[in-house]
């Protein structure tokens, strides 16, 4: 992305951006690679600019482009060439990689604000619907190698077509939450949709770990207590009770569980530690959720 791009993508949807953008590549957290998102500082303000996935436009006209402390304020979608971009806020603030009792409580917060206003919506026109996100659910259930596992992954297939559905964000790992002092907010909805509401809370808990050094750190305790104020905030005021609610959550973290399953098994990648961590949890939930 160069400062003549952005200055003029920027302008296109009204911002002053001045003479000379500085433009700075997003990089992956996991692996340093860069993303099509950068950092565009200009003279007034920063702002984030976006090379849109094929249906994120649609999605940030449905939902995303309202006004709500859990988002990042979007300023417009433009096209230059044959991409569209977004320009969004930047928000300065830190990932919840290392998710502490105060972080846990503005991000839950934010996702709950959203949930609420969006419970029971139906897929925006233009966005990947439902279908689209059990097919590909269905085919992660083909590269388990274990029957306890299949047959327990056959009821979160189950529960993923009859449990309510709202707005999710389907990556809502803990580095797609920024936090500052007062505020969550939840970034990266390119893989959104209406879904069974616990999806976005098991990935954002599921694969923290109770050892300081984890890429993901999440102590047992502030998982818990993240389990029952979601329940406590939002899922007791739909009528679910706390059993029906704590099964549905404990087949969506045997999802998370199975992605890293499937990839081992598929690749002949099973000698790994990462393999052998998810492949035992996988499997211990697997003999909780079939007895």
């Amino acid at each position: 992305m160069t400062q003549e791009i952005a200055k003029r993508i920027l302008e296109r949807v009204g911002l002053d951006v001045g003479a000379a953008p500085k433009i700075t590549a997003f990089k992956s957290e996991e692996d340093g690679a860069e993303y099509a998102v950068w950092k565009v500082e200009t003279a007034v303000k920063t702002y984030v600019l976006k090379e849109a996935k094929e249906n994120e436009v649609a999605l940030h006209k449905a939902y995303l482009s309202i006004e709500s402390p859990a988002l990042p304020r979007l300023y417009g979608v433009t096209r230059h060439g044959e991409r569209d971009y977004l320009v969004m806020e930047y928000v300065h603030g830190k990932t919840l990689r290392s998710l502490d009792r105060p972080s846990i409580t503005l991000a839950l917060d934010a996702l709950i604000n959203l949930q609420r206003r969006f419970w029971g919506a139906s897929d925006p026109a233009g966005a990947v619907g439902f279908e689209d996100f059990l097919a590909r659910r269905r085919a992660r259930g083909q590269h388990l190698g274990d029957e306890r596992l299949e047959q327990a992954y056959d009821g979160y297939l189950e529960q993923f077509q009859a449990l309510p559905r709202t707005l999710c964000h389907d990556d809502l790992l803990p580095f797609n939450v920024m936090a500052t002092d007062d505020r969550a907010v939840l970034i990266d909805w390119e893989t959104a949709g209406i879904l069974p509401y616990p999806t976005s809370l098991a990935r954002l808990l599921a694969h923290g770990e109770n050892t300081p050094d984890a890429f993901f750190h999440l102590t047992d305790e502030d998982r818990a207590f993240a389990v029952s104020y979601y329940y406590e905030n939002l899922i007791r005021e739909k009528g679910i009770s706390y059993e029906d609610y704590r099964r549905a959550l404990a087949f969506c973290f045997l999802y998370e569980y199975c992605e890293w399953v499937m990839l081992g098994n598929k690749y002949g990648n099973t000698e790994t530690e990462r393999f052998k961590r998810y492949s035992a949890l996988a499997k211990a939930l697997a003999e909780t959720l079939t007895k």
